[in-house]
């Protein structure tokens, strides 16, 4: 993620690392405690805020991106980042009696990003502040989980973007609900593009792993 090789835990862009992964964690633990106590929509409102404060951090990661500071590509990181905000601003903030917000696809929505986020941003944070990179069980969850969490995740932001429609044309406009329309469309070639990147990169890590074990067995 980063161009420099030098590990370093206390660099900022490490430590903005795990502080992210700390505040998806907590999404995570309301997730496993608090929804099975209060349910839906009662867990919707008591947590939508803490969501939209956390995914509005990862703006950092497009700044972050423009400026060459990481080599994540700006175009696939742009689109990740502005998918996720017009979700937290687009409905939790500004359309926020959207209906399905009340149901399993808020949860779903939370489950599958907070467990990517999680992975990815520890991963990211071993790789900055370690020379030895991270551990293989995280190599092994970022590159593998992603074949669940990413339809998922995907299915239930189409899910309540969907529902948001007649909610954006009562309360705004009829342009409102074409905007959402268009957003929508833009995951046509939004996912493949995304999804394919990973596949690719989980080709080469997988590789690297068994190609690592090989070299460890013959000597």
């Amino acid at each position: 993620m980063s161009k420099s090789k030098t590990a370093n835990a206390f660099s900022p862009l490490a430590l903005y690392n795990l502080v992210s992964a700390a505040g998806w964690a907590y999404i995570l633990y309301t997730v496993i405690a608090w929804y099975p106590a209060l349910g839906q929509p009662e867990f919707y409102y008591k947590t939508k805020n803490i969501v939209i404060l956390i995914q509005c951090g990862a703006v950092i990661e497009i700044l972050n991106s423009a400026l060459g500071i990481v080599r994540s590509p700006i175009v696939t990181t742009a689109a990740q980042v502005l998918s996720r905000l017009l979700v937290v601003i687009g409905i939790f903030q500004l359309l926020p009696e959207t209906p399905a917000t009340g149901s399993l696809a808020y949860v779903t929505l939370l489950t599958a990003w907070s467990i990517t986020e999680v992975v990815r941003y520890l991963f990211y944070f071993f790789t900055l502040s370690f020379k030895a990179g991270p551990p293989t069980i995280l190599l092994l969850l970022r590159y593998n989980l992603f074949w669940v969490l990413y339809p998922t995740g995907v299915a239930s932001e189409l899910t309540l973007i969907y529902s948001s429609l007649p909610i954006a044309e009562l309360k705004y406009s009829v342009y409102a609900k074409y905007g959402l329309i268009f957003s929508m469309l833009t995951y046509l070639p939004g996912l493949p593009m995304l999804f394919s990147h990973m596949v690719v990169q989980r080709r080469k890590v997988m590789k690297s792993l068994r190609d690592g074990k090989i070299s460890q067995k013959k000597d």
